[in-house]
């Protein structure tokens, strides 16, 4: 028993490494501007790229299972460190905005999105009692990723110059995920599960899970979670400048803030979620959430009001979106966690695209604030009545067919 609880922890320790390697994408912001002033480039062309690395991300999820069960956790995690760390590598070597598009967005996102579902839903199956915690560990270390590396990559950028901060960029996170590989085993999800006694359910397949209604209401719920988080992390320093008149200085801490909420979120909210309930936690963060953008919509905002509210949406975006593995899980089963994850995780790549659309249909940040509080209320309604699905239908349904043939006469069922 010793020996298993600390293979455990060393998985943990694995995957933690893997998830601080593939967190470092998020520090893309700080390449727009050198690559502008480098290569002439717009400034919103360039930007394009962090949203098709976020679209390919969430894209890849939906083929991660399939590949994991053909190759195996740890070649797949493996490869996916190698071609993360090529396209990474290769970007240093791009003279043109289409070959940015292909390997910083589409290669890199894709291998990204591989190792970061199918990392996170293994650790979940080997911790099937302390599924939020877990998650909160798993998602809290990628965004610590995030947090270290803007301070390598933007020491990297003033050394070395932009195209070169690809290069070391790359090779690091190549080793990070690669490395972090050999310490992650694939977990056998019926061992785990009566080794730590924990409650045994229905595994829904794909298929299956699509037929209920709880798969589309958490969509919906993961959606909304997703675009409010996003949407503020993509403008809180131009939400600083614009609406509370703050200097570029001053709305620049905001970033700082949003990351360290954010990190800490992931872990808080997810060891809450073990204790109180996942749907209980989900439901206070939507709350929180519809107050906040409330507040930046109509209240005459201050430097204090700004960093509160900024710092209450960043907190429970990082806990929504560490939650809702261990939902997934609790609903539909370990199994087949990577792929039915994997759907409703859509939600995030879609997410990340449409709070900029809708800000630009809508006329700007005020709209889509209001927007975003309309939807966090209906996604509040759906969490505080949203139930799993009944382990017991499909025997219901079995039995209920089985006396409907028995109640028949001979002749009725022999024709």
């Amino acid at each position: 028993m010793k020996s298993r609880t600390d293979r455990r922890w060393l998985i943990v320790l694995g995957t933690i490494i893997v998830q601080m390697g593939l967190g470092t994408i998020y520090t893309w912001s700080l390449f727009n501007q050198p690559l502008v002033e480098l290569f002439h480039w717009k400034l919103n062309s360039v930007a394009i790229t962090f949203s098709i690395t976020s679209f390919a991300l969430a894209f890849s999820t939906l083929f991660a299972g399939k590949l994991q069960d053909k190759w195996g956790l740890r070649r797949l995690i493996g490869f996916a460190g190698v071609v993360l760390g090529a396209g990474l590598i290769l970007s240093s070597q791009v003279s043109s905005l289409w070959m940015l598009y292909i390997l910083a967005g589409v290669v890199v996102g894709a291998a990204d999105g591989t190792a970061y579902i199918t990392s996170l839903s293994n650790l979940i199956k080997w911790f099937p009692e302390r599924k939020g915690l877990i998650s909160g560990i798993s998602v809290g270390a990628y965004g610590t990723g995030s947090l270290l590396f803007k301070f390598i990559n933007g020491s990297l950028i003033q050394s070395v110059g932009v195209s070169q901060a690809f290069f070391y960029w790359g090779l690091i996170v190549m080793i990070l995920v690669v490395g972090g590989s050999f310490l992650v085993r694939e977990a056998k999800v019926s061992q785990a599960t009566q080794t730590l006694g924990a409650s045994i359910q229905k595994d829904f397949t794909v298929k299956e899970m699509l037929k209920t209604k709880q798969a589309y209401l958490l969509f919906i719920i993961f959606f909304t979670a997703c675009m409010s988080g996003l949407f503020l992390i993509g403008v809180v320093k131009d939400i600083g400048v614009r609406l509370v008149g703050l200097d570029i200085e001053a709305a620049s801490n905001a970033v700082a803030l949003v990351a360290i909420f954010n990190t800490s979120g992931r872990i808080i909210l997810g060891a809450l979620s073990d204790k109180v309930g996942r749907l209980k936690v989900v439901s206070g963060a939507l709350l929180v959430t519809a107050v906040a953008v409330t507040v930046l919509s109509f209240v005459q905002l201050n430097y204090a009001l700004f960093f509160t509210c900024v710092a209450g949406i960043a907190f429970c975006f990082g806990g929504n979106i560490t939650i809702f593995p261990a939902i997934v899980a609790d609903f539909f089963g370990l199994k087949n966690q990577s792929k039915n994850y994997g759907i409703i995780y859509q939600g995030f790549g879609i997410g990340a695209i449409s709070g900029s659309f809708i800000a630009s249909a809508l006329g700007g940040f005020l709209p889509t604030f209001k927007l975003i509080a309309v939807l966090s209320i209906v996604s509040l309604l759906i969490a505080m009545t949203i139930k799993a699905p009944s382990n017991d239908e499909p025997k219901a349904k079995e039995k209920g067919n089985q006396r409907k043939v028995h109640s028949l006469s001979p002749e009725t069922r022999a024709s």
